[in-house]
């Protein structure tokens, strides 16, 4: 099928892609004409694992190109997909202004039937605003051409997107044209052959469900962060809870880590705009200011942790850190606990020596050069004469260091850590004084 993507950020361009490596022909539309030159080389602005090898393959072959013409992706296919950003406005609600301006791209060049699909994260009615904006350029034009607007919301985890658009657990289609299920079904017929996944609804539903399911993960995050946040002030163990609550089954596993806090480019705008939307239907969504209010407590975990070893005295202080991206196998710094971290470090007068596998870049763009920042190539070099070592990330290197080269490096041997990556038993032999997320020494004793 001949399929074009407005956008080639994160969500298009793994999206592009992966239908291009089943034999779709993609065109990638884009007003950063950068990227674009960048793209056609070969060069990929994000990393997330496999893809960047997948883009090359198929631009190669002629399934995937990239454009700064709008004109020519509207002509190209018969789908047309919306994935540009929706960031935060003013008041935390998605800012609509990209997803509008590309309907009325397509409303402005489109000479055949078109079905527009909002792969955008975007609130619910935002398909009614689309279809209102087409429908008025078309108008301006003196035209009447087929179209029909749908819903397809993303569920891609970073560090695991091309695995996950390759294999979805679900496809989930709002709609209510049989035309549309057709071509959809057709688009993902090669993602749907070991058992059905597509699920259609109306586009209101498929447009909550997608807000609903980043939501909902983010409740199960902020609610063990709670539990942990009592865990140490009643001397119990949070892991020790979170192994006796996931192993009923009605709670599971997935999503009960406690840790110094969500970030990233979904859950907290998509919490955020959940709350603003329900705003304006006159509904206060006490549990999702809750989890909000929680996480944003959570970011300054280890400042407090830090803070409270060192008995406030952090000026001339050197703190080394592993980690600075949200989550591992990305270099996403959006939100991430590690800027809090650090911005409240300098704040205090101390000094930050970072380590990460793939941020070193973002950081190096968000902070510029800076006194108080030190980013080193690796996560060895960041000991040296620190007072402590701090883990904000739990990247697979970071979890068997050799703790007595650790030991040798800093000033004293304290761990601060984020991600509950190690045993506080086991840390208290090796000598260290180890502050974990409702662990170690975070904990307070009785008895």
């Amino acid at each position: 099928m001949k399929v074009t993507v407005f956008g080639i950020g994160y969500v298009g361009l793994v999206q592009a892609t992966v239908l291009a490596a089943v034999g779709h022909d993609v065109v990638c539309v884009d007003v950063d004409s950068a990227k674009v030159e960048a793209l056609k080389k070969g060069v990929v602005p994000i990393f997330e694992p496999g893809l960047a090898p997948l883009v090359k393959e198929n631009h190669e072959a002629g399934r995937l190109r990239f454009t700064t013409d709008a004109g020519e992706g509207v002509s190209h296919g018969e789908l047309q997909f919306i994935a540009v950003g929706t960031p935060p406005d003013e008041d935390g609600s998605a800012d609509l202004k990209y997803v509008l301006a590309v309907a009325r791209t397509v409303a402005t060049h489109m000479q055949s039937p078109k079905i527009v699909i909002n792969k955008s994260t975007v609130p619910v009615g935002t398909a009614d605003k689309v279809k209102a904006a087409i429908n008025a350029v078309l108008a301006e034009r003196g035209e009447q051409i087929n179209f029909a607007v749908a819903s397809n919301p993303e569920f891609l985890k970073e560090g695991a997107a091309v695995n996950d658009c390759m294999r979805p657990d679900r496809i989930v289609i709002g709609t209510d044209s049989e035309w549309v299920k057709d071509a959809m079904q057709e688009l993902y017929a090669p993602f749907n052959r070991n058992h059905e996944k597509i699920i259609f609804m109306d586009i209101r539903s498929a447009e909550l469900t997608k807000y609903a399911a980043n939501c909902m993960l983010a409740t199960k995050i902020s609610f063990m962060n709670e539990m942990a946040n009592l865990a140490e002030l009643l001397g119990a163990d949070i892991e020790m809870v979170r192994k006796g609550i996931g192993s009923d089954a009605r709670i599971g596993y997935h999503f009960i880590y406690p840790g110094c806090g969500y970030g990233g480019s979904c859950f907290p705008k998509d919490v955020q705009a959940l709350i603003r939307t329900a705003g304006s239907v006159e509904y206060k969504a006490e549990l999702l200011q809750a989890v909000e209010d929680v996480n944003e407590r959570q970011k300054q975990k280890l400042f407090g942790f830090i803070q409270r070893h060192f008995k406030g005295q952090l000026a001339g202080k050197t703190i080394a850190l592993w980690g600075l991206s949200f989550k591992p196998n990305t270099d996403d710094m959006r939100a991430a606990s590690s800027r809090v971290l650090m911005e409240a470090l300098w704040a205090a007068g101390a000094k930050v020596q970072a380590y990460d596998p793939e941020a070193m870049d973002e950081a190096q763009r968000i902070y510029g050069l800076r006194d108080d920042l030190q980013l080193a190539g690796t996560r060895e070099a960041v000991l040296k004469g620190a007072d402590a070592l701090v883990i904000c990330t739990e990247w697979q290197q970071f979890k068997a260091p050799d703790w007595s080269l650790i030991k040798s490096s800093l000033s004293e041997p304290v761990v601060f850590d984020g991600r509950n990556l190690f045993d506080p038993v086991r840390m208290q032999r090796s000598g260290f004084t180890y502050y974990a997320i409702g662990r170690g020494e975070s904990v307070a004793r009785f008895g």
